[in-house]
């Protein structure tokens, strides 16, 4: 191909193919002629052009109808009308059928390559800004996860790399970092993806329930066992399951657990038949795993099985360059399902956000976007929106309630606060786990693991 370009010229007059083909060529240009609309269309859809040049007035077809006809083999194409029957109209209709320009004949040679360079260099820059959205698209986001920090740019090249494998995934990262979202990438990314993905909330269930969860039971197995029931496993056959919280299951789960993934089969519980299923394990942990095998919380050789590829999810005070493109699709996620037209967030709010911690990493920015978005009342997010712990009065954090936090650190005064909107939901529902993330507006996995790292002991819930 000639380095400046190919040109395809459809026209049915042989003196535009002799004047028109001779100069384009001898400004380096590769030229193919055609004859009629039906002969250009033929050879269009068996070559690759940079740009084509069309009559308007054509017996048989005319140029129009070859434009569109063009649009429907290349919707990219590049064309140019030529015609010596020039009219309002018709330069109209040629323009809304995508025509790139509209020349007429007779015409001098530098107006037409004035033309032509103009036309060649639109192509390139719509070729540049298909790459670029493409790449921006494969490199910074996968679905719901964003990010372009070099952290996020590493999970994304991980989950690329290993979502066409059969291989096992252990997903580690901090409470809110997105896990199951980077299941999810790496399930739609694999050749599972028009299989199902199931979630399991392992540590939202008591180890005799979660075990009928997972291997499904039959009828009389246990006390209420009516009739026979599926497992998530068979649920789950030629897809992915995901583990939400991998290391809340207990020992002989593990062992169970251990078991299907060597030969790919198990047992309903109180069955005897054998069934087999092709499954991809994915398993996520807010935990040291390796800590928990030293305290035999953990069986060594599941973890083994578990850990042949590991992604780590950063938390979001190691990603903080995400933070705006991350605020920018909340705002939008929001203000579209809340019905405003909210556009972005001050600057000064942005950098009160690029400041803060984020214990509670995304999730916790989701929901304090949210509640911004919910609170305002113009088409700017503003301070008066954010909550008071992220407010500072004379550059000292504002005061979480009572004078004893005057001296607390910010994460300590957040923590604080966390434990007591916990404790008090539980209270009012008796203890019941899922009941409580549910009126939190949180997983219960996510309840449980804040119960754990913040020390409440549920056996003082009255």
């Amino acid at each position: 191909m000639s380095a400046k370009g190919r040109i395809h010229i459809i026209d049915d007059e042989p003196v535009i193919h002799d004047v028109l083909g001779q100069f384009l060529t001898s400004e380096g240009y590769e030229v193919e002629l055609s004859s009629s609309g039906a002969e250009g269309l033929a050879k269009h859809d068996g070559g690759e052009f940079d740009l084509v040049l069309l009559d308007l007035l054509m017996p048989e077809m005319d140029g129009l109808t070859v434009l569109s006809e063009l649009r429907k083999i290349d919707p990219w194409a590049v064309v140019v009308i030529i015609t010596a029957y020039a009219s309002v109209d018709s330069a109209i209709a040629a323009m809304k059928s995508g025509a790139y320009d509209y020349v007429q004949k007779p015409f001098k040679h530098e107006d037409l390559l004035l033309t032509v360079e103009r036309a060649l260099s639109h192509k390139r820059l719509t070729e540049e800004n298909l790459r670029l959205k493409d790449e921006l698209k494969r490199k910074f986001s996968f679905d719901a996860l964003i990010g372009k920090s070099r952290p996020m740019v590493r999970v994304f090249e991980c989950i690329q790399a290993a979502a066409p494998s059969r291989s096992t995934i252990l997903i580690q990262g901090e409470s809110g970092t997105g896990k199951e979202l980077v299941a999810k990438a790496v399930h739609q990314n694999s050749d599972r993806a028009d299989g199902p993905f199931v979630t399991v909330n392992s540590g939202s269930l008591p180890p005799d329930l979660l075990e009928s969860h997972l291997f499904g039971h039959v009828r009389g197995a246990f006390t209420g066992a009516v009739s026979q029931k599926k497992g998530l496993f068979e649920a789950a056959d030629r897809g992915t399951i995901f583990f939400d919280e991998i290391s809340s299951v207990n020992l002989e789960t593990q062992a169970k657990l251990l078991r299907v993934m060597q030969e790919r089969e198990f047992m309903r519980l109180g069955g005897t038949k054998t069934i087999k299923v092709d499954v991809r394990i994915i398993a996520a942990t807010n935990t040291d795993l390796e800590e928990l095998i030293g305290q035999k919380a953990f069986r060594k050789d599941l973890f083994y099985r578990l850990n042949v590829i590991k992604i780590e999810l950063p938390p979001l005070r190691d990603r903080k360059d995400d933070i705006p493109l991350l605020v920018k699709h909340f705002v939008e996620v929001y203000a579209r399902e809340n019905d405003k037209e909210i556009e972005a967030v001050s600057q000064d709010v942005l950098e009160l956000l690029l400041d803060y911690n984020w214990p509670g990493n995304i999730r916790e920015l989701e929901n304090l976007i949210e509640r911004a978005v919910v609170l305002s009342r113009s088409r700017l997010i503003t301070r008066d929106n954010l909550p008071s712990f992220l407010l500072h009065d004379s550059g000292e954090p504002a005061a979480a309630g009572s004078g004893e936090a005057a001296g607390m650190s910010l994460r300590d005064q957040l923590q604080d606060f966390q434990k007591k909107v916990i404790l008090s939901t539980l209270r009012k529902t008796k203890g019941v786990q899922n009941q409580a993330a549910r009126a939190l507006g949180l997983k219960p996995t996510t309840l449980n693991e804040m119960i754990k790292r913040l020390k409440i002991d549920i056996r003082q819930i009255p």
